[in-house]
């Protein structure tokens, strides 16, 4: 959950790499950020705050910092509240430690270290560690064992970097948790991160270790990164390395006043890369081999937006195929015991490929021996690693937490998977078919962009008003989900997504002039869809319809309307929705002036459980 960045070499304005580094990782945690670093005189400095990144910023400005190995953190609170003393890195005399994860058994270390005359300073999980490697050390174990026997005696999942002051150099390991460190070879620079973004144009090389491999950072060391195994300090080759081919610019807002408006912009371009890159282009070969899937049932499971992105394609997997096709909360189907057996097929959505609760989900089905698929973003991630295939969905760097173009790609990729395993990837009739829906999808969203006032004025409209349905039929159930989500994310208004007919069911006695119904509305089911809005219309409860332009019967139902052409988009035609959904949530919290890319509480990848 935590954004975490370690750099070592020649540069002697390592802080501000890693600030930056820690900048385009905010995201993923801003309750405070912290970095711990060792100046020319090799004398360990630390500066953290609560509060977002800038806040840690302003403490450094006027300071005269020159240093070339740092470590920095931004913080997602797990263990203690937000405060100063809370904020990583955690230090003493001996290391400067930043984590992320959870350490399950910390009471546990805390009392048997108190024991011994240790005192700490925070609340955190994370001061655990650092105290039972520093005890390790003043035991008189080398640094590498001491992280070693430390890091076996912790329970949970967790990657931790290690700065050792006495050496200057930079240790990292990792269990159930995300890591990664790059290399330039040209300026002997080495870092290691959380996420690869933070890397991008930096390293030339990315390595991805596996769980318990020790990662080793020295200037000295002409490698400049060595591997170790956890369990016998040898070197190991358990890990992926791979280029970097990551642009800079991608992590700018540009001419967008949010990343969240520049994601949602994003779209008709990506949508139509994504059957070039899957049709002729390098993700051919992915593509054929889920063409040979014959699975008796699918299971698909992820977490919160990509869960709902596993509904639209299990619409698909059904409707098309005609497979038996399931969506689980990843957060819930290991516990429930599930029926797994050989002929299944386990489908694990996620953006980062490093949510814990997908990752554990997805153990589960490969232990059962059911083959396993990822529909993900991050090439080399943990659950591209761990899949047997994988579908990217080429999403590019998503800054903002509440997840936009992602969802779209995930839902989009996996009616490609649809198309293969029907066999359209032998007939080139079906695939340019197929290629045009999508073109016509990506223009259909160009013209929704270029007249979005018509979205900020509904948005201005009903933004304050009491609370928010979220209704849809069929394919558009799954966007009713994920339209609720996207408000309750970034506007802190309570809105629910529902079938539309389950509201008379319970629901519907909420409803007063002050709450709004957000109707979507289809060509599918369209009778019953505006049965249900006319008993929400006769309790009085404000309608703002999303469905078929020219439509008389919706207009006059509604108090709002926002018309949009459906034909010849058949079954993508919730992906056109759904973007109406992103965009009115986001007028919706710029109206409330929330903090629309970093909504409280929130960060872009849940790598905890």
């Amino acid at each position: 959950m935590c954004g975490i960045v370690g750099y070592l070499g020649p540069s002697q304005n390592s802080v501000q790499i890693v600030l930056e580094g820690l900048r385009r990782l905010e995201y993923r945690g801003y309750d405070s950020a912290g970095v711990s670093f060792l100046d020319e005189h090799d004398h360990l400095q630390n500066y953290k705050k609560a509060g977002k990144l800038d806040n840690l910023k302003m403490e450094l400005i006027g300071k005269n910092v020159i240093a070339r190995t740092c470590i920095g953190h931004t913080r997602w609170a797990t263990h203690g509240g937000v405060t100063d003393e809370n904020a990583h890195p955690h230090f003493n005399e001996t290391l400067s430690i930043i984590h992320n994860g959870i350490i399950e058994n910390a009471n546990e270390i805390k009392k048997e270290l108190m024991g011994h005359g240790v005192k700490f300073k925070s609340e955190t999980d994370s001061e655990s560690f650092l105290e039972l490697t520093t005890f390790e050390l003043k035991n008189g174990k080398p640094i590498l064992e001491a992280i070693a026997d430390s890091f076996k005696r912790i329970h949970g999942n967790s990657a931790f970097v290690i700065l050792y002051p006495k050496t200057g150099e930079i240790f990292a390991i990792k269990r159930g948790a995300p890591l990664v460190c790059g290399i330039n070879e040209i300026t002997s620079e080495a870092l290691v991160s959380s996420d690869p973004y933070a890397l991008a144009g930096i390293v030339h090389k990315l390595y991805f270790p596996e769980d318990e491999v020790i990662v080793h950072l020295s200037g000295a060391n002409k490698n400049l990164v060595n591997f170790y195994e956890l369990k016998d300090l040898k070197k190991t080759t358990r890990y992926l390395s791979k280029k970097q081919d990551m642009s800079v610019e991608v992590s700018e807002k540009g001419e967008y006043e949010h990343f969240m408006l520049k994601e949602i912009h994003e779209q008709p371009g990506l949508i139509r890369n994504l059957t070039q890159y899957y049709f002729v282009g390098e993700g051919r070969e992915a593509l054929e081999k889920v063409a040979h899937y014959k699975p008796d049932r699918i299971y698909l499971s992820a977490c919160g937006t990509a869960a709902y992105a596993g509904l639209v394609i299990r619409d698909f997997l059904e409707g098309i195929n005609r497979i038996p096709a399931t969506v689980e909360l990843a957060s819930e189907f290991r516990y429930r015991d599930p029926i797994l057996k050989s002929g299944d097929v386990g489908i694990f959505v996620s953006q980062s490929g490093e949510t814990a609760d997908t990752l554990a989900a997805q153990s589960l089905c490969k232990k059962a021996g059911v083959k396993t698929l990822s529909i993900v973003n991050v090439d080399g991630s943990t659950l591209y690693r761990d899949c047997d295939d994988n579908l990217l969905i080429r999403a590019g760097i998503e800054i903002g937490v509440a997840s936009t173009k992602a969802f779209t790609q995930q839902a989009l990729t996996g009616r490609l998977m649809s198309a293969a395993m029907a066999g359209d990837l032998k007939d080139e009739a079906k695939k340019m078919k197929l290629t045009g829906k999508f073109a016509l999808l990506a223009e259909r969203i160009d013209h929704l962009l270029v007249k979005s006032e018509i979205i900020k004025t509904v948005a201005e409209a009903i933004y304050n008003k009491k609370g928010f349905f979220y209704t849809g039929r069929g394919v558009y159930f799954p966007l009713a989900l994920e339209g609720a989500l996207k408000l309750k994310e970034i506007a802190y208004v309570h809105a629910e997504g529902y079938a539309a007919g389950e509201l008379k069911h319970g629901p519907i006695a909420l409803i007063d002039e002050e709450m709004v119904n957000i109707a979507l509305v289809g060509p599918e089911l369209f009778e019953k869809t505006v049965s249900n809005i006319q008993e929400i219309k006769a309790r009085k409860g404000i309608i703002v319809s999303i469905g078929p332009r020219n439509n008389e019967e919706l207009m006059g139902l509604s108090d709002y309307y926002i018309p949009l052409d459906f034909d010849g988009l058949d079954e993508l035609s919730p992906l056109y929705v759904n973007v109406v959904n992103q965009l009115l949530a986001y007028y919706m919290a710029k109206f409330k002036g929330t903090d629309i890319d970093k909504p409280r509480n929130l960060a872009k990848s849940v790598t905890v459980e």
